[in-house]
C-alpha cells in the first residue's frame, strides 16, 4: 500500500492513464506510431507523477524504460471464445486482501507458427474489469520481469479496445506490473495457464533494479 496516499492525485494519475489509452484507441495513426506515443507518455508518467510506482530515489536516476523494437507480427485482432469453464481464482495481495478473478474467455493465435492461447479474466468486485496477465520465455532469461507482464487491465484503463467486435491484442504494449519496479508493491500475476511456451520479444523489458 502507499504511504499516506493522496487520493486526489491518485485519481489524477488514473485519469492520465485513461486519457492515454483513449487517445490510442481513437487515433488514426499507425499501430507503431501509437506505440511510440504510448511509451513516451508512460515514461513521463513514471518519471514525473507523484503517484508513479517508482520511489523518489528511482525517479532521480530514471533515464526511461527499455522496450523491444516494435514487431508488427505481434499485433492481433481476435475473437473471444466464451465457451470456457468459468473458474474463479483467488489471489492474496497482503494489505489489499484477497482478489478474486473469474476466467470468462480465451483467445487463440499463433506465435512463430506455434498455436498458443491465453485466458481472459474478469476481476470480481465493485465495477469489475478485464484482466490479461501473461508470462513467456523471456521471463526466464532476464529480458523481462520474472513475474510476467500485463496486456489488459481495464480497471486501471489499460485497454486497446476492439475492432469490429474483436479484441485488440498487441504485445508491443505489454507492460510491467508495479512490483517489477519496487518490492513494496504486491501484484496479481499470471496463473500457469497463461504461461506461454514461446518468447515474446515485444513490449517493456525488465526494469534494471529487479530482473526476476
Amino acid at each position: 500500500m502507499r504511504n499516506s496516499p493522496t487520493y486526489q492525485t491518485l485519481a489524477h494519475y488514473r485519469r492520465e492513464v485513461s486519457d492515454l489509452y483513449s487517445e490510442l484507441r481513437n487515433s488514426s495513426a499507425s499501430p507503431q506510431e501509437r506505440w511510440q506515443l504510448w511509451h513516451q507518455k508512460r515514461d513521463a508518467l513514471l518519471h514525473e507523477h507523484s503517484q508513479s510506482a517508482l520511489s523518489e530515489e528511482q525517479k532521480a536516476s530514471f533515464n526511461g524504460l527499455e522496450y523491444f523494437d516494435y514487431d508488427p507480427s505481434l499485433h492481433f485482432v481476435l475473437e473471444i471464445d466464451q465457451k470456457v469453464e468459468s473458474q474463479i481464482f483467488e489471489v492474496p495481495l497482503q494489505d489489499d486482501g484477497l482478489m478474486k478473478m473469474q476466467r470468462f474467455g480465451q483467445i487463440r493465435f499463433e506465435i512463430a507458427d506455434q498455436p498458443v492461447e491465453l485466458s481472459l479474466f474478469w476481476i470480481l468486485g465493485y465495477g469489475g474489469g478485464i484482466f490479461l496477465p501473461f508470462r513467456d520465455e523471456t521471463n526466464k532469461t532476464g529480458e523481462t520481469y520474472g513475474g510476467g507482464r500485463y496486456l489488459l487491465d481495464t480497471i486501471k484503463h489499460a485497454d486497446l479496445g476492439e475492432e469490429q467486435g474483436k479484441l485488440v491484442i498487441d504485445f508491443n504494449f505489454a507492460y510491467n506490473p508495479s512490483c517489477a519496479y519496487n518490492p513494496m508493491w504486491h501484484c496479481p500475476l499470471a496463473p500457469k495457464e497463461n504461461w506461454l511456451p514461446v518468447p515474446i520479444q515485444a513490449g517493456e523489458k525488465a526494469y534494471p533494479t529487479i530482473a526476476s
